[in-house]
């Protein structure tokens, strides 16, 4: 019994399955919206964004009031003895021994303090800010390559599904020749070992066909595990649209305009740079001083007996204190801990800075390899195509001569292989096209638009 999809999720994005449970053909477009709602990765990088604003909310509380309170009860056991000269206790030339406090006390307080001058958090909040930015960004990095990494193998199975039509192609008619053949040799007009030659490639193209329905069943798993798909669930792809890349390779080559601030890995370093500025700025904000404001209010109560919480004839005393004051830290010596703090990040920009320089060749280069290749490509398609339709008019010849008896068993399996190497050598030439098109939407940082 066949597994049915039931995540409304995908039914209302994809639009996999009808009302008759019937399995629809996914569009690219139907794929990619899929992965971007389920694949793992961006699941998780959009958790890692979320931590990033909480940062932010952390750091913020640094230049907020801070309230704290808290209160304690004390039994004194064994009560502080006090020595005192007996001249003030009127008894002149004794030493008189005087417990010192009372047997209960309590207090509660409240503790206030604000930052009203510090660098450090001052420059902690715009580096959180940017931060939350970053992960916003990392974010978006995911979703691009989610998007590159499916359209891959999306295409690559259209593709593959163009090999398996010629395959069937190939063994619809060598089992016609089979049976006609086979009716020659009932006859006594052909020999066995053509009979035999005929069944042998039908038995190879048979071979290819099982092994190429195992390849596209092991890369339809792999494009289920980047759209986060479940690996039972079914799916269909439709068949290449080859007047749509042969409209393409026939105008002229739109490469786009290429502009290294689009792409995000780029942004992504520029970004790195930016906190590792903060991050420097913040270790030079250790040499300046800081200026708190604090205040203080507590309530204390103190007895000899448990009656501090009150009740009839009670004996405790309570009384209450309160303060306010400034505090100021001025940072003297400290062994250059700091000074080798910031060196550490002077260092650290010249690596990100060298890092800048590798990225934006890395990604012009990948761009111009790409264009290349574009190029490239749009000429072997144009040959490839001439070279199926001068095979498809050789096999269409040689199998009439062979039909009339004019060209032999040999002439005839090498024309129809010739034919099929032809059809793959064009279908392989589509892929290679489709890729190399991926690859400069991707080097022109615009992969989302394949969303469109």
């Amino acid at each position: 019994m066949k597994k049915w999809i039931v995540s409304l999720l995908f039914l209302s994005v994809a639009g996999v399955y009808n009302v008759n449970a019937q399995t629809k053909q996914l569009s690219l477009k139907d794929c990619l919206q899929y992965a971007l709602t389920n694949n793992q990765r961006i699941a998780i990088s959009r958790y890692e964004e979320g931590i990033g604003k909480l940062k932010t909310a952390e750091v913020r509380a640094q230049a907020l009031p801070q309230v704290s309170a808290n209160g304690n009860l004390t039994d004194n056991l064994k009560k502080q003895v006090l020595v005192l000269p007996g001249e003030l206790t009127g008894q002149p030339g004794k030493t008189s021994l005087i417990e010192a406090g009372t047997t209960w006390s309590a207090s509660a307080t409240a503790e206030l303090n604000q930052q009203l001058f510090n660098q450090s958090v001052f420059t902690g909040l715009k580096a959180a800010k940017s931060g939350e930015e970053y992960y916003s960004m990392q974010t978006q990095q995911t979703k691009e390559n989610v998007i590159y990494e499916v359209s891959q193998l999306y295409y690559q199975l259209l593709v593959e599904k163009e090999k398996m039509n010629v395959l069937e192609s190939n063994i619809d008619k060598l089992t016609k020749l089979v049976t006609t053949t086979k009716s020659q040799f009932d006859n006594g007009l052909a020999k066995k070992i053509d009979l035999d030659r005929i069944k042998v490639n039908l038995v190879n193209y048979q071979t290819q066909k099982s092994q190429l329905q195992n390849q596209l069943k092991v890369d339809e798993n792999k494009l289920k595990l980047r759209m986060g798909m479940p690996v039972e669930t079914e799916i269909s792809l439709p068949s290449l649209a080859l007047s749509d890349i042969e409209r393409k390779t026939s105008g002229m080559a739109d490469f786009g305009n290429f502009d290294i601030a689009n792409r995000t890995e780029y942004k992504l370093l520029r970004k790195t740079e930016e906190l590792q500025q903060f991050q420097k700025k913040a270790y030079l904000a250790e040499y300046f001083p800081t200026l708190s404001f604090n205040g203080r209010y507590s309530y204390n109560g103190m007895s000899n007996k448990f009656d501090l919480f009150g009740g009839s004839g009670t004996t405790a005393n309570w009384y209450s204190m309160a303060s306010i004051g400034l505090t100021l830290k001025v940072p003297i010596f400290d062994g250059f801990a700091r000074r080798s703090r910031v060196n550490q990040a002077n260092i650290t920009l010249q690596k990100i800075s060298k890092q800048l320089e590798e990225n934006k060749l890395n990604l012009s280069t990948a761009y111009e390899n790409a264009r290349l290749q574009l190029l490239n490509n749009l000429s072997t398609i144009k040959t490839q195509k001439e070279n199926v339709g001068l095979a498809d008019e050789v096999y269409g010849s040689t199998q009439n001569n062979y039909n009339l008896g004019l060209a032999s068993l040999t002439d005839l399996l090498n024309a129809e292989t010739s034919l099929a190497e032809a059809q793959n050598s064009y279908n392989e030439a589509l892929l290679q096209y489709k890729l190399a098109e991926l690859e400069l939407i991707k080097s022109n940082g615009n992969l989302p638009s394949l969303l469109n």
